[in-house]
């Protein structure tokens, strides 16, 4: 038997015991799929559930643990597909419950686990909750699943509060009533089309327990909670004014009416009953945006397990930023049990190959501010220092892959894909660009279908037309220009997460002191070390072999800029 074929049976092997481990996702390699703009099977220019199936061999070649599928549910897209019309069925757009029944089967035999996205906030206005709540009186049941108020004002024609809606405008929409006349007002924290729950409702929270254990049933091994800090409020019969909220920062206390209160917790203590009836238990993540010192209960082993913190997505490429973020965000997951989460783009954020070649080197300040003033400023391409930005990038990857806790990737940027920030007005689809003229341009440019091949008429995602325009430049980074191409990005990451699962190690490290204050170098406890150079000169290495790196050694230094593993 040749060493290939040996080396990839044991391979599978570690695949299948890890697949029988409940404790698979403290370390795991998680790939985020957009599902509309993956891989199109049917040429409709949208991607769908059987394009993902038709690439499980490439997932498996990739060498992840888990995909993590961002909303299928039927749905309007006035939020992405997080406006769900129905949590217990998949958008026929994208294909049937046959579709993801053969999806889930295929992922699970190349030994990948299947995160779903719930998002538990709020339905569409489309959902037949939402539309029976219409068609009933006030004070009815069937409003009293969402969140209902009367006006303000002498015919109840002003909003029960002045809030401001995330996208924009305020946050509380009037309806008409069934017999004509205007009515009372729903309560949207996102669009007019995203009506929120009214989770004080046990009709709501034993609705939810029976979509977890539907998806579970089917083969779903964990989920990822879509703005877990926002399901329960606490609304007085007199709301007050926004300039009477809480402001950021001040969260952290779990006062605020909407934000990240105490009470949420409970309906998690449920939901982690619902996970420990499966074998292996069910996991999931919090999509949380709090205080960190709040963090931990949304992680703990009686609630969700495992919280998302994006302080590396939100900092500059810099070594001291770094290892603050990391010291910090490990000492937590020590502290309530979890495991840490790391991750540098996903569907909402400017990819990080660009961010990071932008003039303020990817944080939150200039043009680096998330990328989104650049965004603003029309995208142009001469901002953006793209070969500095995909080399920091594969350098930042490289490091994260290092560290203890879950690594979460988003589709593409295995690739080395740059953000496509020069969409015009007349192509975009995000809600969020048409809501904010000239305040939000959207998150169109990561959501841009993936190159598969260097030529066809959208570059291998499927036969016909992308539903986003794919730039020319997208041939040199298709999955065919770099498979089997030493040096690629692709072959970068796959690289590093075989030798990832390989080295896997107990979830900790040890920070090992440099006189070059540009340079981070830990070591894992089976001698497993990381050395990234975020200056602008070589610098010498540690003993040892080195097993990948993010660029070329420069006569046996580590260049400006890279990381480096050594065993």
């Amino acid at each position: 038997m040749s060493s290939t074929v040996t080396m990839a049976t044991h391979f599978d092997s570690e695949r299948s015991e890890r697949m029988a481990d409940p404790n698979w996702w403290r370390q795991a390699a998680v790939y985020q799929i957009y599902p509309r703009s993956f891989s199109d099977a049917n040429g409709d220019g949208l991607g769908d559930i059987k394009g993902i199936t038709a690439k499980v061999p490439y997932l498996k070649s990739l060498g992840i643990d888990a995909v993590w599928l961002s909303p299928f549910y039927p749905s309007a897209l006035a939020d992405g597909g997080y406006d769900v019309d129905d949590y217990r069925n998949v958008d026929p757009k994208l294909g049937t419950l046959a579709d993801f029944d053969e999806m889930a089967a295929a992922l699970h035999g190349a030994g990948i686990k299947l995160i779903a996205d719930i998002v538990p906030n709020h339905s569409s206005d489309r959902h037949e909750w939402f539309k029976e709540a219409l068609a009933s009186p006030k004070g009815s049941a069937a409003r009293e699943r969402y969140i209902f108020r009367d006006g303000l004002g002498e015919n109840g024609e002003l909003p029960p509060a002045d809030w401001d809606s995330i996208f924009g405008g305020p946050a509380w929409e009037r309806i008409t009533e069934p017999d004509g006349t205007p009515g009372q007002w729903y309560m949207h924290i996102f669009t007019k089309e995203q009506p929120d729950f009214n989770w004080d409702n046990p009709e709501v929270r034993e609705d939810f327990l029976k979509t977890l254990r539907f998806w579970s049933d089917r083969g779903v091994d964990g989920f990822r909670i879509d703005v877990a800090h926002a399901l329960t409020k606490d609304l007085p019969e007199v709301l007050p004014s926004k300039n009477e909220l809480p402001k950021e920062g001040e969260n952290a206390l779990g006062e605020h009416p909407f934000w990240d209160r105490d009470e949420v917790h409970e309906i998690y203590a449920e939901w982690r009953k619902v996970f420990n009836e499966y074998n292996p238990p069910r996991t999931a993540v919090a999509e949380a945006w709090v205080h960190a010192d709040r963090r931990a209960r949304y992680a703990s082993p009686e609630g969700l397990g495992q919280a998302f913190n994006f302080d590396l997505l939100q900092a500059d490429f810099d070594a001291e930023q770094f290892r603050t973020i990391i010291t910090k965000n490990l000492g937590e997951a020590a502290a309530s049990g979890a495991s840490s989460t790391w991750v540098f783009s996903n569907h909402d954020v400017v990819r990080h190959a660009t961010r990071y070649g932008l003039p303020a080197g990817g944080g939150r300040d200039g043009l680096g501010q998330d990328g989104k003033q650049w965004l603003l400023d029309g995208g142009s391409a001469a901002d953006v220092d793209a070969e500095l930005g995909l080399r920091r990038a594969r350098a930042a990857s490289l490091l994260m892959f290092a560290l203890p806790g879950s690594a979460y990737l988003y589709q593409g940027e295995e690739l080395g894909l740059q953000e496509v920030g020069d969409i015009v007005a007349g192509q975009r689809q995000d809600p969020a660009f048409f809501r904010n003229p000239g305040v939000d341009v959207g998150r169109d440019g990561c959501r841009v279908p993936l190159p598969w091949t260097s030529e066809g008429s959208s570059f291998g995602f499927g036969d016909g037309h992308a539903h986003l325009p794919q730039p020319e430049w997208f041939a040199g980074y298709a999955v065919e220009a770099q498979d089997n191409v030493p040096g690629s990005t692709l072959e970068l990451y796959r690289k590093a997460l075989a030798l990832r699962s390989e080295l896997r190690a107990a979830e900790d490290l040890e920070w090992i002191p440099s006189s070059n204050d540009s340079v981070l170098h830990f070591a894992r406890p089976n001698g497993w070390q990381s050395v990234t150079n975020f200056g602008t000169e070589p610098v010498a290495l540690p003993e040892g072999t080195v097993v990948v790196s993010s660029a070329p050694l420069d006569g046996g230094k580590l260049p400006a800029n890279t990381t480096a593993w050594i065993v």
